[in-house]
């Protein structure tokens, strides 16, 4: 049997790292746009689906073209802030910085039957990960038009029933404020009542991140306060 020295085996070693690290690195640059455009796309079908549009990855922009016509950021006082792209606001970057510090997104959307619609993103904390998606509002900036959530690793048939048609459409028509208070959504363990203007029920065995969806809203929301009372129509 053939023996290596141990500076050989060293060598061997030292190249092989170099080679796979190189080729590693190499693959994530060259696979980075497709992943930043895929990751695009993904952000233009939730917001599409709060207002209840349904698209494919090839309709996906076309439809966000069509329906959403407008994005602007604000301050923590409803103040419109310049120069900021509300499409490329990383929520979860704005959420560790002071309140007066951060820029909040909304998007104007027009759906097929004709309102005009606020779409606004929020995100938070469930039982696993992260859990985020988009509320649609009404002119009124009160009742909701729609919402969508998504989850990173919440228990499949318990808390990532909130990414259900089901769940989410308990939402629709609910409102925000109650004689001009804002007192947000809430999610009811044992179930709403059927004349709960702010309530739905709470996702069965999904205790934990049903109230981590429900804090999402209040925290998120509530930071458009000021926009949303200047805005009531």
């Amino acid at each position: 049997m053939k023996e290596f020295s141990n500076r050989y085996i060293f060598i061997f070693s030292a190249v092989m790292v170099i080679a796979v690290a190189t080729l590693l690195s190499l693959a994530a640059t060259l696979l980075q746009p497709r992943q930043l455009k895929n990751l695009e796309i993904e952000k233009k079908k939730s917001m599409l689906e709060s207002i209840r549009i349904a698209s494919t990855n090839e309709t996906t922009e076309s439809l966000y073209d069509k329906y959403i016509n407008r994005s602007f950021v604000l301050n923590s006082k409803g103040e419109a802030v310049e120069g900021v792209d509300a499409f490329k606001v990383v929520l979860n970057i704005e959420q560790k910085k002071p309140l007066d510090q951060q820029y909040l997104p909304v998007f104007n959307a027009t759906p097929d039957d004709g309102k005009n619609v606020i779409i606004i993103p929020v995100e938070g904390k469930g039982l696993w990960g992260p859990i985020f998606g988009y509320v649609s509002l009404e002119s009124d900036m009160n009742t909701v038009y729609g919402v969508t959530f998504d989850h990173k690793g919440e228990t499949p048939g318990l808390g990532a029933e909130i990414n259900t048609s089901e769940f989410e459409g308990m939402f629709s028509g609910k409102k925000l404020f109650e004689e001009g208070k804002f007192v947000s959504l809430g999610v009811i363990k044992g179930g709403a009542k059927p004349d709960d203007s702010h309530n739905v029920d709470a996702i069965s065995g999904g205790t934990i991140t049903s109230k981590g969806l429900e804090k999402m809203l209040l925290d998120c929301i509530v930071k458009y306060n000021d926009y949303l009372l200047k805005n009531r129509n």
